[in-house]
Formats: structure tokens, C-alpha cells, sequence
């Protein structure tokens, strides 16, 4: 089903982050600042937790219009309260990405209500573990394919042709693609090949585009998590028997939080990114490199 609401928030006498990380506590934001996003409207897939919403609430806290999609109405509702302590529009839409039509009316319904979309966070994806590779059936492998990796090409291709439309039409501002990818993109998942082969595919895609389509002034990069506490990886993160194994791994000694990722969406829908396009971005505590 789709479902649209849109409020507006009035939180404070300004917007910005605080100095720890975490975004609950408004600061006013330089007039000057490459990372003032006023007028600017980012959508962000899986925007209602985890990685998401820490990358939305820090969009709006730098002055962002911000809609979220999500499959999940009271989880969708529980975001926009949070994110209404900001002086900006919000939107929060029911969308399963995997359905295609209901993307392509999702992104149509997103920039009736807000007027654009200057930045695309594809970040909406599903965990995915078979008892074996042997053993995982086609069902399983289709319903992680779906989301993570058909899902991601319906969403970046709805925003990269809106924003190639605005192009076309003028607007030189262009617009920033973000996927969300995963170390096991690289090194694989025993058990879960099809979700390390579905956040491998979205960075080859998402060089594409950033070549294809820098003419038309898009930027296109991944961002690939090391272990971030969410619902996805709670099961992991409360084992002891894991975190005795894999918390020594991790150089920063902690497990990452979804606001670790709030300054990297600024930055990617900033113009401080103008020239920033075809990387894969890791925030993992160092994880990847030890």
C-alpha cells in the first residue's frame, strides 16, 4: 500500500549538530557553510531506523526537506516525530521498493509534495542468511535480490531521471546518489552469498551512473557500514560468543551507531562534494582494515 503524510517541524532557534555525534540538540548552522542544506530536499529509502534515520535526522538538522520511505507506518510516524524538532517540510511514504510501480509513483508523490529531489539515499535493504549455499533455496535468494538489489535500481533510477530531467531544464545543481553497501560486497557472506552478491552489484551500478551521468551533474558513491548497531544486526550484536569473537577486531574498540553516518550525508548532499563521485566510503571503526 502507499500511504503519504507530511508535516513540519519548528524545533529550536536553529539547526546543526552537536559536537558528540548526535543531532537532538539544534545548533545554528554558519550563513557561509558549504554544509547549510537549506532549499534542499533529500530522500532517504529506510529512512524510518538504523543507518537511515541517522543519516535523515542529520539532513534536517543541517536544513534539509527530507521524505522517508518505508514499509512499516508506525515506524515511518515515529521518524517524522523525531526529525520534527527541525525547522524543515518532512514526508514519510509507505513504499516497498521492490515493487517497481509503486517506486515510480513513490518518487512522483515525493516531488509533488516537495518540489525535487537534490539527494537520493538508497539505502533500504533486508538481511539474508541460508543454511548453506547449498541449501539456499531460489525464494530466498529472489527475496534478498529484490530489495537490495532490484529495489536499489527502481529507487536510483526514478531520482537519476528526475534529476537529469532538471538538467535539462536548466537547473545546474544537478544531485548526489548514495547507495548503501557492505564489506561483504568485497569479501563475501558464507551462507549469504546472495546478500554480499546484491551490495557487490549496487557498487558496480552505482560507478556507472557516477560516469555515465557526471554530465548532467550527479555524483554517485556507496558507503559501506562495518558493524552498526540496528535491528538488522541485533541478533549478532547481542551474542556473546560474536561480539567476544569480532568487538577485538574493531580498532575503535566500539560498535558503529547510526549517527556516525549523519556527517557523511551531509557532506555527500553538500556542494563540499561537488567533485566526489564513484568511491566506496567506509565507516566501519576500522574493522575492514585490520
Amino acid at each position: 500500500g502507499r500511504d503519504v503524510g507530511i508535516g513540519s517541524g519548528r524545533g529550536g532557534s536553529g539547526r546543526g549538530p552537536t559536537g558528540s555525534g548526535s543531532y537532538s540538540r539544534p545548533m545554528p548552522i554558519p550563513p557561509d557553510s558549504p554544509f547549510d542544506l537549506t532549499g534542499q530536499v533529500a530522500l532517504v529509502t529506510g529512512g524510518n531506523g538504523g543507518i537511515g534515520l541517522g543519516m535523515a535526522d542529520a539532513l534536517a538538522a543541517h536544513g534539509a526537506d527530507v521524505a522517508i520511505w518505508g514499509t512499516n507506518p508506525e515506524k515511518n510516524d515515529r521518524a517524522i516525530e523525531r526529525l520534527g524538532r527541525y525547522d524543515v517540510e518532512l514526508l514519510s511514504i509507505v513504499c516497498d521498493v521492490g515493487d517497481e510501480a509503486a517506486v515510480v509513483q513513490a518518487m512522483a508523490d515525493t516531488v509533488s509534495e516537495l518540489g525535487r529531489v537534490d539527494s537520493c539515499f538508497v539505502n533500504a535493504g533486508v538481511g539474508g542468511q541460508a543454511p548453506s549455499f547449498v541449501e539456499m533455496t531460489t525464494d530466498e535468494w529472489r527475496r534478498v535480490m529484490r530489495v537490495n538489489l532490484d529495489g536499489a535500481f527502481f529507487t536510483a533510477r526514478e531520482a537519476v531521471k528526475h534529476m537529469v530531467q532538471r538538467h535539462d531544464d536548466g537547473d545546474e545543481r544537478g544531485g548526489s546518489v548514495v547507495f548503501t553497501t557492505s564489506g561483504s560486497a568485497f569479501f563475501g557472506q558464507q551462507s549469504g552469498q546472495h546478500y554480499g552478491a546484491s551490495k557487490a552489484g549496487l557498487n558496480s551500478m552505482m560507478k556507472a551512473i557516477a560516469v555515465q551521468h557526471a554530465r548532467n551533474g550527479i555524483r554517485c558513491n556507496s558507503v559501506l557500514p562495518g558493524w552498526i548497531e540496528s535491528d538488522m544486526t541485533a541478533g549478532a550484536l547481542s551474542w556473546d560468543r560474536f561480539v567476544e569473537r569480532v568487538l577485538p577486531r574493531v580498532p575503535m574498540r566500539r560498535w558503529g551507531v547510526p549517527d556516525d553516518f549523519g556527517g557523511l550525508a551531509v557532506y555527500l548532499a553538500s556542494p563540499a562534494s561537488s567533485y566526489h563521485t564513484g568511491d566506496v566510503i567506509t565507516i566501519d571503526g576500522g574493522y575492514h582494515s585490520f
